[in-house]
């Protein structure tokens, strides 16, 4: 026999619990990939160049680093997310993630006007 709590978890379709079960914690989590993603260029470009000295197909090559920069953001961004969720809350650590986009669209339009 099921309990109360276990029947409303069924009825609910909760598959997952814990910190991944927030959908805050997600968006957060892509705003922070987004916001990270500049600062993350330096290993991708060590592995574009591996890449490209590699025996690998181009059809290969870039959807290798296509999937593997994605997913080094979307990692990063879970992690500084739950990171800052742990300290400050979801909501907060969400928050934060918008300023971290915007203070990151700002840099790369400071370093375009100087490269003018």
């Amino acid at each position: 026999m099921l309990s109360s709590t276990e029947a409303a978890l069924m009825l609910n379709y909760e598959v997952m619990g814990g910190p991944l079960a927030d959908p805050s914690v997600w968006r957060g989590a892509l705003l922070w990939a987004v916001a990270l993603y500049v600062p993350l260029s330096a290993p991708l470009s060590t592995l574009e160049s591996s890449l490209e000295e590699s025996e690998l197909p181009e059809s290969v090559r870039q959807p290798v680093l296509v999937i593997s920069s994605l997913l080094l953001s979307l990692a990063t961004g879970v992690v500084t997310q739950l990171g800052f969720s742990w300290a400050l809350g979801p909501g907060w650590a969400s928050s934060l993630g918008v300023v971290a986009v915007g203070w990151s669209v700002l840099l790369i339009l400071a370093n375009t006007g100087k490269a003018d």
